[in-house]
């Protein structure tokens, strides 16, 4: 499967890749080593190491970088050998490996996989709501047997939520909810709004609205290529207007770990001027939202990667619902942007 390179994946929560720790990941059928450096910064190399081959991430974090647990080759954050135990100590000019762009944004370690002269890290999508000095941050994390562009499909199309999750997200007003689809470059916006409806118990509790009175609701979500996004979920008084109401910011980020496996960090964000029932209010909310997300959404993605095998999702014909519009916008722009990039690196004719 082809993936877009030259774009930031999401890759860890900040609290995984802990001080004097090795963390490994495998990220678009790449495994890599996370670690941070002597200052504490965090650094990606290849988990290969260049001699036997063996993983660095069963060795151990050195002073200036890591050690091979097998013949003791030590490597710093820029993949270079700066250590060989054996013999004079001599260094081959192969003995390196493939170091990542990563910076550490909005409570997550993010990766740039393609050229790194590209990375600019400027282009990591607006996340400040989880920015750790403002934001009490939620955090967590989900692996799904399902290829990640399945996962777009799942945010970027709610309609579902009336059937998937009928006793906590969904209500049978979901479906005659008024829909619409921006694009603003390469960012899709989907946008769903529903009238005078009854939401489910949970979401009353959740959102601190009186059981049972009737609320004008809305769920948006911006994309950003390969897979980050992040919902605006509101609900207001019916008659009222958006400002009146209350509304939470959802990022739901997700990196392919391999053609058909993904990644899939969420999370609940409230202002750190709340105080410590902010914290525990977030926390209650993340853990609150896993329920659905793991015993509905992760059981049908998955059961659809089944379904659809090795198959590529074009090429089964799709047939396609007014509530696709969004996710089919997405993975065209996702498609493009892969053509393009595939061109790009096309050797001359």
């Amino acid at each position: 499967m082809a993936f877009l390179r030259n774009a930031w994946y999401p890759a860890a929560w900040d609290i995984e890749v802990a001080d004097d720790a090795l963390f490994q990941r495998t990220l678009l059928n790449q495994s890599i080593l996370f670690f941070r450096d002597d200052q504490r910064v965090p650094q990606a190399i290849s988990n290969r190491c260049p001699h036997r081959f063996a993983p660095l991430h069963m060795g151990k974090r050195v002073e200036g970088g890591v050690q091979c647990p097998y013949h003791g080759l030590q490597f710093n954050g820029q993949g270079k050998c700066v250590h060989n135990p054996h013999g004079d100590g001599a260094i081959p000019k192969a003995a390196a490996v493939r170091s990542y762009p990563v910076v550490e944004r909005y409570s997550m370690l993010w990766i740039w996989m393609g050229d790194a002269a590209r990375a600019d890290a400027a282009l990591i999508p607006d996340f400040s709501c989880m920015d750790p000095e403002h934001f009490h941050v939620g955090k967590r994390y989900l692996h799904a047997q399902a290829n990640y562009v399945l996962e777009t499909d799942n945010i970027m199309d709610l309609s579902h939520i009336e059937f998937l999750h009928p006793g906590t997200l969904g209500s049978s007003s979901v479906s005659d909810a008024a829909t619409s689809v921006e694009q603003q470059g390469c960012t899709v916006v989907s946008r769903r709004q529903t009238t005078a409806e009854r939401m489910p118990d949970y979401l009353y509790e959740a959102m601190g609205f009186p059981y049972g009175q009737l609320v004008d609701r809305w769920i948006d979500v911006r994309w950003d290529a390969p897979a980050s996004m992040l919902l605006d979920a509101g609900a207001v008084a019916t008659g009222g207007s958006r400002d009146q109401g209350k509304s939470f910011p959802l990022p739901h980020l997700f990196a392919p770990e391999t053609d058909t496996t993904t990644h899939y960090w969420f999370s609940f964000c409230l202002p750190k001027a709340m105080g410590d029932i902010g914290a525990q209010i977030a926390q209650q909310q993340v853990d609150g939202l896993a329920v659905p997300f793991t015993n509905e959404d992760l059981p049908m993605l998955e059961a659809q990667q089944k379904m659809m095998g090795d198959a590529t999702f074009w090429s089964l014909k799709p047939v396609l619902l007014p509530g696709d519009a969004a996710g089919i916008r997405a993975r065209r722009v996702l498609d493009q942007l892969i053509e393009a990039e595939r061109a790009a690196n096309a050797p001359a004719a």
